[in-house]
């Protein structure tokens, strides 16, 4: 196991447990280039996303158990995040979680054919994505993706549309009250070893 891989899975041991007692989902977390980002979101089917103080408090629970346990060598920066409307799919997770949703796919290595495949997300196991295609003109068809295949991936979010003001029947998109846009609270570790940054709180954006 490489170093990088060992000090993942001892994030996840420290980090899963606060999580969970937050009644929170992880949704991913990826440590690289001395940044740490901890992407956290509401249970599948919660009739709402994650609010910022919610994303501080998060920030402050990981970041104490951190300083606590020491995983890391040397300084870091921790980014606790909302995923967002339009989320990165990067595991088969990922996918599994949102089935029934619209979806953009850049595939690798693509010699004839499309590079880039859109359509409903209508199931997905542990080595591929079925994506269906539709719309006006376009013959439904299931494209199964593996996940070798995938470059990048993420939701895409479809507005709703709601009547111009005196127009019947008109439409301009729109946003909910909380549209989901993606938030953020950010902490930086303390420089050295034993010494705590009790100046630096989370800054939600």
């Amino acid at each position: 196991m490489s170093e990088q891989n060992a000090i993942e899975r001892r994030l996840h041991t420290l980090i899963d447990p606060i999580i969970a007692d937050l009644k929170l989902d992880l949704y991913d977390l990826d440590y690289a280039g001395g940044v740490l980002k901890v992407t956290v979101d509401t249970p599948p089917g919660s009739p709402g996303g994650i609010d910022v103080d919610t994303l501080a408090q998060c920030t402050r629970l990981i970041s104490r158990e951190l300083d606590h346990s020491d995983p890391i060598p040397g300084h870091y920066t921790l980014e606790v995040s909302s995923p967002g409307l339009e989320r990165s799919l990067r595991t088969p997770h990922h996918f599994q979680r949102e089935v029934g949703k619209e979806v953009s796919i850049r595939l690798r290595n693509v010699e004839q054919g499309e590079r880039r495949v859109t359509g409903l997300l209508v199931a997905a196991d542990d080595l591929a994505a079925t994506i269906r295609a539709t719309g006006p003109g376009v013959e439904t068809t299931d494209h199964r993706v593996e996940y070798d295949q995938i470059d990048r991936a993420k939701t895409v979010f479809v507005w709703e549309a709601a009547p111009k003001p005196g127009k019947a029947g008109g439409k301009k998109p729109r946003a909910t009250a909380d549209s989901g846009a993606r938030k953020t609270a950010v902490k930086n570790s303390p420089t050295s070893k034993n010494t705590r940054n009790n100046d630096q709180e989370p800054s939600p954006s």
